[in-house]
């Protein structure tokens, strides 16, 4: 009995080891990681345009050892890095796309840093702590011996162009035992994610131009068909589920005023908690759009823009990963940080820092409620999938704010990468060892998903839309 006790006791101080080798690992190459992630947050390249950055990531894959699939799903930013063979398969995803108009330096103050777009989301950060955790996961599996399969999907487009609808409309991930992703933020979490489906689309009003003043009579304002819808979308609100979210924004509303614009363009989201209810709200959406130009007699033809379907959650695999965040755990700032982070809160009108937020994790919940929307949704769909976040920015920092693209440019951001990493590359190493696990999350994604599922993406059949620059 003793030397099976031995035994046992010698074969989990080897995990032990092993593990610990890769969190030493990521350390030692966390250097090499934030150049990565800083010459990525320069670049600041938006949807569909990252071909610096994908190339970066690519690069830095292969020279690790990976084999790299370019222009996946018809996407020339769009990748899949792998090493390994056999199962378990597990994915890990990766972003890398800016937000435009978002140019910011890496101060604490409002100061933009000349360029057209910024990581406001921190996807500088997402793609690199990614590619690090599948390094490190691919080391471990040599330096063992091992069998199964690591991947790296470099996802571009996530901000409105729903990059990851196209991958797993093309079968991408089909193959996976699980996928595995992460998101800046401004805490340390790993609960149970939420996201609301969403779909999106320009709706583009045609007129006939004439002299306002002179001859308006001959004019059919494209204007005044955008103005009408938006007015009945908005009397709509009153009757739509009360979770449902609308917004639009006019991108083209004629040049000047003394010419009836003869072309004019509204830009439409619709969102909510399930896709069945999102599809509804957007055909009366359409509907709206269509009486708007029989009442101003103009024409409308409309462009999907994205689509994604909500987050489908699986607690086997978020306890999991709950449990290594809180292992891994948070971050303390230096006297340095700590002087940058208070500048951001006082610019968020916080009346003092709440630096403990980010040298802590976040209790774990089973359910979560969803502001946003994400093309993981799809993904969650088709693989049992699972997140985390980690304070990347000052806690009580928005996403989508200047104070994100600071952060996220300086050692604050590059502290939470890192952690992510590790999180991420410890979770995947428990996936390999704990079959059982992954048996759970299959079930349970079988479950939730339903046995009449069918994927149907809500973009429809369109093309990637490789010159899109919103």
């Amino acid at each position: 009995m003793r030397q099976i006790y031995t035994l046992i006791l010698g074969a989990a101080s080897l995990v032990a080891t092993a593990q610990e080798d890769v969190m030493n690992q990521l350390d030692a190459r966390s250097g090499e990681y934030a150049d990565i992630a800083l010459q990525i947050w320069d670049w600041a390249e938006m949807g569909y345009q990252e071909e610096q950055s994908a190339a970066l990531l690519q690069e830095t894959l292969e020279d690790a050892g990976f084999s790299i699939r370019k222009g996946v799903a018809g996407i020339p930013t769009a990748f899949v890095a792998e090493y390994g063979s056999g199962s378990p398969v597990i994915g890990i995803l990766g972003e890398y796309d800016a937000l435009p108009g978002l140019s910011q330096k890496a101060v604490p103050k409002k100061e933009p840093a000349g360029g057209v777009a910024g990581h406001a989301c921190g996807h500088h950060l997402f793609g690199t702590a990614s590619a690090a955790a599948a390094i490190a996961v691919k080391d471990w599996i040599r330096a063992n011996g091992g069998q199964g399969t690591i991947r790296f999907y470099g996802c571009p487009a996530e901000e409105g162009g729903s990059g990851k609808v196209y991958m797993t409309r093309a079968g991408l991930f089909d193959d996976l035992d699980a996928a595995l992703h992460w998101h800046p933020g401004s805490m340390n979490a790993a609960n149970a994610g939420a996201a609301l489906a969403n779909k999106s689309a320009k709706f583009r009003f045609h007129g006939v131009s004439a002299h306002a003043a002179g001859s308006p009579e001959r004019g059919r304002s494209a204007l005044d068909g955008v103005e009408a819808m938006n007015m009945m979308v908005n009397m709509m609100r009153e009757h739509i589920p009360q979770e449902t979210r609308i917004h639009y924004v006019i991108t083209d509303g004629g040049k000047a005023p003394n010419v009836v614009p003869d072309f004019a363009e509204v830009y439409y989201y619709a969102r909510h908690n399930t896709r069945d209810v999102v599809v509804e709200v957007f055909d009366r959406i359409v509907k709206a759009a269509e009486g708007a130009a029989l009442g101003t007699g103009t024409t409308m033809d409309y462009e999907m823009i994205g689509g994604t379907h909500e987050l489908l959650p699986n607690l086997a695999l978020q306890r999991m990963m709950y449990e290594n965040l809180v292992e891994i755990g948070g971050m303390t700032y230096t006297p340095e940080e700590k002087a940058f982070a208070e500048q951001i809160a006082a610019s968020l009108g916080q009346e003092s820092l709440d630096a403990e937020t980010a040298a802590t994790v976040m209790p774990f919940r089973e359910t979560a409620r969803a502001y946003g929307s994400t093309d993981v949704g799809d993904v969650s769909f088709a693989v049992p999938t699972v997140g985390l976040s980690t304070a990347t920015w000052v806690p009580g920092t928005p996403a989508h704010s200047w104070q994100a693209v600071a952060a996220g440019g300086t050692s604050i951001g590059l502290k939470g990468m890192m952690i992510a990493a590790k999180t991420l590359a410890k979770t995947a190493i428990d996936l390999y060892e704990d079959p059982e696990t992954l048996q759970a999350a299959r079930a349970e994604f079988l479950e939730r998903r339903g046995s009449d599922f069918k994927y149907v993406p809500l973009l429809g059949d369109r093309e990637p839309a490789l010159n899109y620059r919103d």
